[in-house]
């Protein structure tokens, strides 16, 4: 190699060999040159879509990926240079622009990163340097942020703050799925600008929130602050106050309901072999003079068919699954609270199993290609039969419902093969999904009723059969539809009955029942309160701040007080009617019928007068939300009624001598009562509803990292425990 170097420099073929490495380096830098200009930088919400996306538009699908300050983005190879960089989230806030952090009100805002009023945001400030850095080098900008309201804000704040008001150059990508071919369709038919009326609802809809939670927030914490010295976190909004509002009036409906007595009575028959229950007519049976009369009359007389009744009942196929109904159909069936279903609902779609989630639609355009999924889906042996059924037919139809959503359809299946093992969980709800987008395209059930009359002195006695006939839709939904057959034994008319016995049963009218985490979505929809997006999130604050608690939801005392508070002193912050009309004035926005400047304006007036009301009550509403605070920490440490003193509580408490934790009675501190039990050292313990069964002591759950949780009965003498055995409740 150096005899070859020696001789080129002695002639002139290194002259030559020179200016074509310079021609080669011009060539390189001019390509360079071309490529840094006519960059594309696609802006992602998440790092998942990012990858996706990346995977889908490479020619090759091998992307070459680079990070940089942990954050990872992608270079593809297309006609023209592309880098796919992902967003966290949201990276940009309204904060308050005096930075004031003990005074209210606050009506100065503006937006900016979100790691100027969080702690530990690191991230959040390296993905928006990442940004910066890369926008530089980009001519061509696509926000392929989610195609909803939350997204269009991540994506339009990204463009104007990280990318130095590049929104106004911006392209929308639009896509409902992350599979390789929706997201190639979005980015060849990229509209020319971003979606500004969405976006313009979404930054009202921000800035509307973030104005109630501030002021009406740090109030509330304020004034229990001042009143007690003791800093102790509350919170009320937009969506918050009036959900909190009807959550109780649940609560005090079921307080003060007085129950009634009423009767139901049943005749037990024999039709042939058979033993059969029939039901009174009249059902509900409120006089217990009126029962007595009829148990006299039927007594010792003769009874016979009069006769039967049937009808079929058609049952339409279920509607496509929106985000909700979703929600409310896997707590119904098991018992995934909603929040957890819309965290699964996203994590399935970041990985192209199913359509975004975030939907309020019950359509399903043709568009999704009905054929096409279900050809995928017939590649698994569990719907490998359903969907050749379907695909046989000539015409495929789904039976849609009347929500519409403009961005996005309905939840539906992609029919790609997951990457990876799905836990229990996400396994339900793919298949629970899978199984609604099959059963739309199906024919209506036909269920069987048959209602035999028994009379007996005039009275009528009913027996009630159905069962299905056609199971249409049905068979495609199991096992989560569920009709249990009732058949009846055959029965012609005229036939002898023979009464063997009458019963009666006396029962109470019930409360009405207590919200439970689908239940509460489904008030807040009506009411339209909340997005579809916030909803779960919205309850969930209320648990977080101790307002409610347990699955069958209860109104704690501080969440009663700051309801009670709120609806004395800024009864417009509880109105169900503000809220929705503010709902309402955002949806005009979208449409182009309202300013965001007017929306703004009246929040603040509203709050202006709310603000000097509570201002000029500090004293009265601290000492009753001091007072509510200690009750809700007490009743977060309770475990039982004392059983020595009679009317003191038994709560958790920790010695301040020796640090350790106890059981002890709340009249200890009057100097009344000095009952007293040891606790576990180690773990976390917590309080339990049931008391022991061999000695009717108060429990507590006592767990331990690494061991199985198990009941605790506080009496050491308790005989479960002389046998040297855990308490079993």
């Amino acid at each position: 190699m150096l005899k070859k170097i020696k001789r080129l420099q002695s002639g002139t073929e290194f002259n030559l060999c020179v200016n074509l490495f310079e021609l080669v380096i011009v060539s390189i830098d001019q390509a360079l040159t071309t490529i840094l200009q006519s960059l594309t930088l696609i802006i992602t919400e998440k790092p998942d879509a990012a990858k996706r996306i990346a995977l889908a538009l490479d020619f090759d699908g091998t992307p070459k990926n680079k990070t940089e300050k942990g954050i990872t983005y992608y270079l593809i190879k297309r006609d023209v240079p592309i880098i796919v960089v992902p967003a966290l989230g949201h990276l940009y806030t309204v904060i308050n622009q005096k930075k004031e952090k003990y005074n209210y009100p606050v009506f100065n805002f503006n937006w900016a990163p979100r790691y100027m009023v969080e702690r530990k945001a690191y991230r959040i400030r390296s993905c928006i340097d990442i940004i910066s850095k890369l926008a530089k080098k980009a001519e061509i900008f696509i926000d392929a942020c989610d195609y909803d309201i939350e997204g269009s804000i991540i994506g339009y704040t990204i463009l104007k703050y990280a990318c130095k008001n590049k929104e106004e150059i911006a392209h929308r990508m639009k896509y409902s799925t992350l599979a390789k071919e929706e997201i190639l369709r979005a980015y060849n038919e990229l509209p020319p600008h971003l979606d500004f009326s969405i976006i313009e609802a979404g930054l009202t809809r921000h800035e509307v929130d973030w104005l109630y939670g501030i002021n009406l927030s740090r109030a509330l914490t304020i004034i229990a602050k001042n009143h007690s010295n003791h800093y102790a976190t509350l919170s009320t909004g937009r969506v918050q106050g009036p959900t909190l509002n009807f959550l109780e009036t649940r609560e005090i409906n079921r307080r003060i309901f007085v129950p009634t007595p009423y009767w139901q009575i049943k005749a037990k028959v024999k039709i042939g072999r058979s033993l059969v229950e029939a039901e009174h007519k009249r059902g509900i049976i409120k006089k217990k003079c009126v029962l007595d009369n009829i148990i006299t009359n039927c007594v010792g007389k003769n009874c016979a068919i009069e006769r039967i009744e049937k009808a079929e009942r058609h049952l339409t196929p279920p509607f496509p699954f929106y985000l909700g109904s979703l929600q409310r159909e896997a707590y119904k069936l098991f018992k995934i609270t909603p929040v957890r279903t819309a965290k699964i609902a996203q994590r399935l779609y970041l990985e192209a199993l199913i359509s975004y989630p975030r939907t309020s639609s019950q359509k399903l355009p043709i568009s999704i290609g009905y054929r096409t999924i279900m050809e995928k889906l017939r590649k698994y042996p569990e719907y490998e039969k359903l969907t050749a059924d379907l695909l046989s037919k000539r015409f495929l139809k789904p039976n849609e419902g009347t929500k519409n959503d403009s961005a996005h359809p309905a939840i539906f299946p992609t029919g790609n093969p997951p990457d990876r093992s799905l836990k229990i969980a996400e396994k339900k709800i793919l298949d629970l999904v899978i199984k609604r987008f099959l059963a739309v395209f199906n024919e209506y059930a036909i269920i069987q009723e048959t209602t035999i009359n028994i009379s007996i002195d005039n009275n009528i006695f009913a027996i009630n059969g159905a069962k299905i006939v056609e199971e249409g839709w049905t068979r495609f939904y199991k096992p989560y539809f569920r009709l249990k057959n009732n058949i009846l034994p055959t029965i012609i008319k005229n036939q002898k009955v023979r009464l063997i016995k009458l019963i009666s049963e006396k029962k109470f009218t019930r409360p009405p029942f207590r919200f439970n985490p689908s239940s509460i979505l489904k008030r807040m929809e009506k009411e339209n309160i909340g997005t579809k997006a916030t909803r779960s999130g919205i309850v969930q604050t209320l648990e977080k701040r101790k307002y409610i608690f347990g699955e069958k939801i209860v109104v704690s005392e501080l969440g009663f007080e700051v309801s009670e508070i709120l609806r004395e002193y800024c009864p417009a912050v509880v109105s169900i009617d503000l809220t929705r009309k503010l709902e309402e004035r955002m949806e005009k926005i979208k449409q182009g019928k309202e300013k965001r400047e007017n929306v703004i304006k009246d929040t603040i007036e509203l709050l202006m007068k709310t603000t000097k009301i509570l201002k000029t009550k500090e004293k009265i509403i601290g000492a009753r939300l001091n007072s509510a605070v200690k009750k809700s920490l007490i009743h977060k440490r309770e475990v039982g009624y004392c059983s020595f003193c009679k009317d003191g509580k038994l709560v958790i408490l920790r010695s301040k001598k020796t640090g350790k934790r106890f059981v002890g009675c709340t009249n200890y501190f009057e100097g009344l009562c000095k009952t007293a039990y040891p606790l576990p050292q180690k773990g976390v313990i917590k309080p339990n509803v049931q008391s022991c069964k061999s000695c009717g002591c108060p429990t507590v759950k006592v767990s331990i990292k690494g061991r199985r949780s198990w009941n605790l009965c506080l009496d050491p003498k308790c005989s479960s425990k002389l046998k040297g055995k855990k308490n079993e409740m």
